[in-house]
C-alpha cells in the first residue's frame, strides 16, 4: 500500500510540469477574437457565409477563431486597444496577447477575407520565425 502513494504522487507531479511546460506555447498562440452577442443579425450572417469555412483556411493555422460572446463573457482575457462596442467585432492578437489589428463589422465575404489577409500578413511579418508554407 505504500508504494501506491509514492507512485499517484509522481504522477501527479508529472502532470503538474507537463502542464506548466505546455501553458506558454498555448497562451503564445495568435489568435482571431470574434465578439458576437445574440440576436446580431450580421454575426448570423457571418456564421452562415464564413464559419462552414475558416478552419479550413490558411488564416486559421495562422488565427485560430476564439468566439466571445459579449453578454455572457466578461473579459476576452487580452489587453484591448479600446473598447468593444459593436458586433461582430474581430481582433486580431499577436503571440504576445496584443491587439493588431481589428474589423469592425461584417459586410460580405469579399471584404472579410481581404482585411483578415492584410493583418495576417502583418502579423507573419512580424514574426520571423513563423511558418509560412
Amino acid at each position: 500500500m505504500t508504494w501506491k502513494m509514492p507512485l499517484k504522487t509522481s504522477l501527479i507531479a508529472t502532470l503538474l510540469v507537463m502542464t506548466a511546460a505546455l501553458s506558454p506555447r498555448i497562451a503564445d498562440a495568435s489568435e482571431l477574437l470574434m465578439f458576437e452577442r445574440d440576436g446580431c443579425v450580421w454575426c448570423a450572417r457571418w456564421n452562415r457565409e464564413i464559419a462552414p469555412v475558416y478552419d479550413r483556411t490558411d488564416e486559421a493555422k495562422l488565427l485560430p477563431l476564439r468566439r466571445i460572446d459579449m453578454d455572457r463573457d466578461k473579459s476576452p482575457g487580452v489587453a484591448l486597444a479600446s473598447p468593444v462596442r459593436f458586433t461582430p467585432t474581430f481582433l486580431i492578437v499577436d503571440n504576445n496577447g496584443r491587439e493588431i489589428g481589428r474589423i469592425t463589422g461584417y459586410m460580405n465575404d469579399e471584404s472579410f477575407w481581404s482585411l483578415l489577409g492584410k493583418y495576417a500578413a502583418r502579423l507573419t511579418n512580424s514574426q520571423p520565425n513563423a511558418n509560412r508554407s
